[in-house]
């Protein structure tokens, strides 16, 4: 091979000052203490929380309508930017005034100093915007340029599913397309992912198919199911009518993880809350 072409394959020793460091980037939930790492103490390996989603992770962040995935997004940002951290919202679904509304009143009832954290947070609208919507390759220069001029530390694509509306056959190569870019730039990234109505509600799956679950690093999956027969009131233990809402790590390649079933609620502000496995909170509601 001539000394001027680019060398295609590496010694393993030789990318160890690339590798990233294992740690922690804090949503502001319980999912926080659902990744770990092994550590170990003399000769024994020990668990211990990672502190947050896995550095420089891609995660895709799917569930059916009204699931909980923008809330979990939207607080992972304010969180985020109230710690100090940058971070690049791509708004796809809901034009950015109304994703300020949005930020504005979660932030308060967090008892966040929005006038402080709102510069943290930089803001692509994708949503009025065809171009940028429809041309991959004209979004990523965007968010290149603010990536490189804000100093950006982690981005969210709220939604992947809405840069392939009516193309679902290129969700693959669209999906991938951003996960290089996302990691060619170093950048914490939550992708929300929209499901459709015949997919199942309890996998990774998402509009495009499995194409999102199998490129990025890992998938977080919300649900809710609404309590509406005898059946249900008798496994859930909740009255019909009612709706239990439950989270999943579905799996991440990077660490190691909670692979239970969580219950969580939504706030009266719009955060999400995540109480406790879902067997416990059965069982806890069986001897109340």
């Amino acid at each position: 091979m001539a000394e001027t072409e680019e060398r295609k394959y590496y010694e393993l020793s030789e990318i160890r000052d690339r590798a990233p460091k294992l740690f922690g980037v804090p949503t502001g939930t319980k999912l926080d203490e659902m990744f770990w790492k092994i550590e170990f103490e003399g000769d024994k390996p020990v668990r211990k929380p990672l502190g947050g989603l896995p550095h420089l992770s891609i995660i895709n962040l799917t569930g059916i309508p009204d699931s909980g995935k923008s809330l979990l997004a939207e607080q992972f940002t304010l969180h985020q930017a109230s710690e100090g951290y940058k971070v690049l919202f791509v708004t796809v679904e809901s034009p950015a005034n109304f994703l300020y509304t949005s930020l504005k009143a979660k932030a308060e009832y967090l008892g966040l100093d929005f006038d402080k954290i709102s510069r943290n947070i930089i803001v692509i609208d994708a949503s009025e915007n065809a171009e940028l919507r429809e041309d991959p390759r004209a979004l990523m220069d965007t968010m290149a340029y603010a990536i490189r001029e804000k100093r950006t530390n982690n981005v969210v694509i709220d939604s992947i599913t809405g840069l392939y509306e009516h193309k679902e056959m290129m969700a693959r190569q669209i999906v991938r397309q951003f996960f290089n870019f996302l990691k060619k730039w170093r950048q914490t990234s939550l992708f929300v992912s929209q499901k459709r109505s015949a997919q199942g509600a309890e996998t990774a799956e998402a509009a495009g198919g499995l194409a999102v679950a199998h490129i990025v690093d890992g998938s977080i999956v919300m649900d809710k199911r609404l309590i509406e027969s005898k059946w249900d009131m008798s496994t859930y233990k909740l009255p019909i009518g009612s709706v239990l809402r439950t989270i999943r790590i579905d799996g991440c390649r990077l660490t190691g993880h909670d692979t239970r079933t969580w219950v969580f609620e939504i706030s009266e502000g719009g955060t999400i809350e995540i109480i406790s496995p879902l067997e416990e909170f059965i069982k806890r509601k069986e001897v109340m």
